[in-house]
């Protein structure tokens, strides 16, 4: 069973971790990262202890951006003419 509930607005982004994070009972921080939360995953655990929470959040605020981007990144670059004299 989850120890708590927790919306991913009251959770912090930590640089450091390049995850969400959110204070532990035991001192440490749960957390859970933005490639998890793509993939539908709504488990935060703590890394120090057995606790974990569950995570509120809506996926499609996850999936939309970052794939577009992504898939910009992927696109071939457009040949542009060359004259040759």
């Amino acid at each position: 069973m989850s120890y708590d509930d927790v919306e991913i607005e009251d959770m912090e982004w930590n640089e450091e971790f390049q995850a969400y994070t959110y204070p532990c009972p035991c001192g440490d921080l749960f957390q859970i990262t933005k490639e998890d939360l793509r993939l539908g995953e709504e488990i935060a655990r703590c890394p120090s202890c057995s606790l974990y929470i569950t995570v509120i959040y809506n996926i499609e605020d996850f999936i939309g951006s970052d794939d577009k981007s992504k898939k910009k990144n992927l696109e071939p670059a457009k040949q542009q003419p060359v004259a040759v004299a």
